[in-house]
């Protein structure tokens, strides 16, 4: 019996570029940056390397109520106002909460939390720490955040696998759906980690940009200049069903997601692979949504404005796709909203589920001079997608060799 289809009902994000999926997309599509500089204190005080980021575009005050963004690290604040837009926007499902479940994920968890907890222990004392900062802190608390808020009891999972996570999440929501765990699930990821430290630390590991004179040009996916990627924040959800399901109770369809892989590199913490299980992340990706690579039409690759991941990624999709690598327009959406590391693939989903749904592949920003080793067909403006079946894949890669790609279509 083959597996049912699964479809994107509805979508919701918290961005660099808007408050909600209407102002992100509109953001993207006009070709803007999410990166400006952070007026923090601690920038100048700590003499940071790197002085500027993709924060939110509007504090997460601005959506919640004082009380419950008060007992939520800004994670799960993000998490929160992304799945309350995409499940409005997806109709408000009426579903047996035993049918409804959450894949939600993040690359690092309670940053915030856990480090100003610290600062409070060594400065006031273990009386002085707040009794909420486990709860808050935990990598898991956003996908629990979520769960009580729509009284899901399918299941609240939490993948953790660096910039491949949420990525990940969707994949697995796809896989328990098919599977029959659910009839509805909320998939997506957050990061909410733009603090001094990760900001020291990545710029330690020479990841970062250090255009601090020009943060909106500072991420350049596949640009000769490109000299590190752009630290994001923010959070998308997805919310999808079984195709059954959705057409039962009239939902509008975005796309169709027909599977997903995740493979390892077993290679090395932070460099990928040389010879890589990329392209079969790639390759198994197809295989089990039963397309050839011939099929696709569109990816949103990782590409995250670094030197050496830029062109491994590169050299992955040629393997895998050919030839045919040409006749594939490739978008680099970061180049906009920065690196939300663990929800960067929840977002570049939602962008490519939206663009299959408007027929539109979203534009690269600041390429102005493309890396001949890397000859790929990028759309540096809104590019039209062709009429009939059109087929893309989104990429996510993260530290430690973790590998998530899904194939999604249109509805």
């Amino acid at each position: 019996m083959p597996a049912p289809t699964i479809v994107v009902t509805g979508l919701g994000t918290f961005s660099p570029l808007g408050a909600n999926v209407a102002e992100s997309w509109s953001a993207l599509l006009g070709g803007e940056s999410g990166a400006r500089s952070l007026e923090h204190p601690w920038v100048s005080e700590l003499q940071l390397p790197v002085t500027f980021a993709a924060s939110v575009k509007h504090e997460p005050d601005t959506a919640l109520e004082r009380v419950e963004a008060k007992r939520l690290d800004r994670g799960s604040q993000f998490s929160l106002i992304a799945a309350r837009e995409a499940w409005e926007d997806a109709g408000r499902p009426d579903v047996d909460p035993e049918r409804l479940g959450v894949d939600w994920a993040t690359g690092i968890g309670g940053v915030w939390t856990l480090l100003n907890a610290w600062d409070t222990l060594r400065e006031k004392g273990a009386r002085r720490v707040p009794p909420l900062t486990v709860p808050m802190l935990m990598p898991n608390a956003p996908a629990a955040t979520i769960e009580m808020e729509f009284k899901a009891r399918a299941g609240a999972r939490t993948a953790v696998s660096a910039c491949a996570s949420s990525t990940e999440s969707v994949g697995n929501a796809v896989a328990h759906l098919q599977a029959g765990l659910a009839d509805v699930i909320i998939a997506g990821g957050t990061e909410a980690s733009i603090h001094p430290l990760p900001l020291a630390a990545f710029a330690q590991m020479q990841a970062l940009s250090k255009r601090n004179d020009d943060p909106a040009a500072a991420s350049r996916p596949y640009d000769k200049g490109r000299d590190g990627f752009v630290l994001g924040e923010g959070a998308a959800a997805l919310v999808l069903e079984t195709e059954e399901h959705a057409r039962a109770r009239g939902a509008r369809i975005y796309a169709r997601i027909l599977g997903g892989a995740v493979t390892s590199d077993a290679y090395h913490i932070s460099a990928p692979d040389p010879e890589g299980s990329v392209p079969r992340a790639m390759t198994q990706a197809m295989q089990n949504a039963d397309v050839a690579a011939d099929d696709i039409r569109h990816i949103n690759a990782h590409a995250t404005s670094t030197p050496v991941g830029d062109i491994a990624e590169y050299q992955a999709m040629r393997k895998v796709f050919g030839g045919h690598l040409d006749d594939i327009v490739v978008s680099a959406t970061k180049a906009s909203t920065g690196h939300l590391l663990g929800g960067a693939g929840a977002i570049e989903a939602l962008f490519t589920a939206k663009g299959l749904s408007e027929r539109v592949a979203p534009p690269t920003i600041n390429l102005t001079d493309q890396d001949p080793e890397i000859p790929l067909d990028v759309a540096s403006s809104p590019r039209e997608l062709p009429e009939g079946e059109v087929l893309a894949l989104s990429n996510s890669f993260g530290f430690g060799g973790h590998n998530a790609v899904i194939v999604l279509a249109t509805a």
